[in-house]
């Protein structure tokens, strides 16, 4: 009877941790993009997302880099089914090499947001599929656009979330970010940081470093956040609820 008992706990075991593996890679994902400068200083982008994905339960990678890059200034934030973002990235990046072969010039920013909105719209019932592209180009200087599930295209002159973890940064982001001044480009690095640091503390889906890439006039800066430095980050914030 133990013996039957054990065999039957054994199998369980085996035929859960098959099914968890044999779940879609997800990344479930706190993402996001902000804007900073304009007016009469130079604008750019800052981008940043979480590193972990996970097939259901079980974490499957803990540093990946959702941060991709499309063409020269212009970079793409994934969230979703793994192999459906990476897949539309790819077929963009391909789309945006023959665009420029045949304009004889650089792909701007919302040509790029475009290709990816079409990909994402014409297969919406077929992708999981959420993401940001953000960049810099001589036409518009930073630009950020929003590319939700079902491939609606929204441009920001601020930021844009995607994600699991976005939903518990909404308040931080809408309380936080300026309204009366275009942030600097510090201060949308600080801003960036702290949003993905908090969602990564609260979203189950969400965790491991953060990555962020800083485009402007210079080019393509990248920046990567150990997972240390997200626990004393929050060991050093003021208590609540007391």
């Amino acid at each position: 009877f133990f013996s039957r008992t054990r065999e039957s706990h054994l199998f369980s075991s085996v035929i859960m941790a098959y099914t968890q593996l044999s779940t879609p890679v997800s990344l479930g994902t706190t993402i996001m993009a902000c804007k900073f400068g304009g007016g009469d200083g130079d604008s750019g982008v800052v981008l940043c997302a979480d590193s972990r994905t996970s097939t259901g339960a079980y974490i499957a990678n803990k540093v990946a880099d959702k941060i991709s890059q499309l063409a020269e200034d212009i970079w793409i934030c994934r969230s979703g089914s793994a192999a459906d973002t990476q897949a539309v990235t790819e077929y963009v990046r391909n789309g945006i090499r023959q665009h420029c072969s045949m304009q004889q010039r650089p792909c701007t920013v919302f040509t790029a947001a475009q290709l990816c909105q079409q990909i994402a719209y014409n297969n919406k019932s077929r992708l999981s599929a959420g993401m940001i592209v953000a960049g810099y180009d001589s036409e518009k200087g930073g630009s950020v656009y929003g590319i939700p599930l079902g491939g609606t295209l929204a441009p920001t002159e601020s930021y844009a979330i995607g994600g699991s973890g976005s939903t518990y940064i909404y308040a931080y982001c809408e309380k936080f970010f300026p309204t009366d001044a275009p942030l600097t480009r510090e201060g949308a690095i600080e801003f960036c940081r702290k949003a993905v640091m908090l969602a990564t503390m609260r979203d189950g889906s969400s965790g491991g470093c953060v990555r962020m890439m800083i485009v402007d006039s210079a080019g393509s800066e990248k920046r990567f956040y150990r997972g240390n430095e997200r626990d004393a980050y929050e060991e050093s914030r003021p208590a609540t609820n007391q």
